[in-house]
């Protein structure tokens, strides 16, 4: 098998504009403020590369290896990181607005305050991501997987999660207002103080869930599971609770209830 060669020009700072470094070999490598935007990077490997400030706009990292990478503040807008192993990676405060995500394993990746705005994040692999602080508005999460991840504070305002997967997620006074999470996974999540308002949770799975002072004014959680959630002091203000399942459910008033009794009658905290 042919073995991979350091391409030459690879140091901090570098003007890598355009290059092609398909399939290249840059493990471990130092490109702190290296200029990679519109470079080709398709199935290279970085795995623990140093990219701290480096400008990645409409790069190309498909099926890249980035395990352990750091990425802090690097310039990802536009670019194209499909099929990507961010496995562990660093990319606290990276810009990555628009950019295509799709199918990438960012388990345990840390992303504290990245901009992850109209990002496509479809079918990726978040387990136990850091996105305390991330803006991730309007991003397509759809069937993804968030299970234990951190995004207290995030902003998911009109983002995308149908189907997906944020079991055990820490969601406290997260802005989720109008974002979909119809048929998704909330079992055992914290959403203390969440904003929810008009959001969709049409056959979510909120099992164990903790809703405590969450506004839901708004929201669609028509055929939800709420066994066992925590609704205490939150707003379920013009709600749709049509065909939503109660089991020893603590309403907002904190009043426990079970089918065939609901939370009408108990909506006042």
């Amino acid at each position: 098998m042919r073995m991979r060669k350091r391409p030459d020009g690879i140091h901090a700072g570098a003007d890598l504009t355009g290059a092609d470094l398909t399939g290249a070999d840059l493990t471990g490598a130092d490109l702190t403020d290296a200029s990679l935007s519109n470079a080709d990077l398709t199935g290279a490997d970085l795995t623990g590369a140093d990219l701290t400030d480096a400008r990645l706009y409409r790069a190309r990292l498909i099926d890249a290896d980035l395990t352990r990478a750091v990425l802090r503040y690097a310039y990802l807008t536009g670019a194209y990181l499909t099929g990507a192993n961010l496995t562990g990676a660093n990319l606290d405060g990276a810009r990555l607005k628009g950019a295509n995500l799709t199918g990438a394993n960012l388990t345990g990746a840390n992303l504290s305050c990245a901009n992850l705005s109209n990002a496509k994040l479809d079918g990726a692999n978040l387990s136990n991501a850091k996105l305390d602080g991330a803006r991730l508005t309007d991003a397509d999460l759809n069937n993804s997987v968030l299970d234990g991840a951190v995004l207290d504070g995030a902003r998911l305002d009109g983002a995308r999660l149908d189907g997906a997967d944020l079991a055990g997620a820490v969601l406290t006074y997260a802005k989720l207002d109008g974002a979909w999470l119809d048929g998704a996974n909330l079992t055992g999540a914290n959403l203390t103080g969440a904003n929810l308002f008009f959001t969709h949770l049409s056959g979510a799975d909120l099992k164990n869930a903790d809703l405590k002072n969450a506004d839901l004014t708004g929201a669609n959680l028509a055929l939800a599971t709420l066994d066992y959630a925590n609704l205490t002091g939150s707003n379920l203000t013009g709600s749709n609770l049509t065909g939503a399942v109660f089991k020893q459910t603590a309403c907002p008033d904190g009043v426990t209830v079970s089918a065939p009794d609901t939370c009408d009658g108990h909506m006042t905290a």
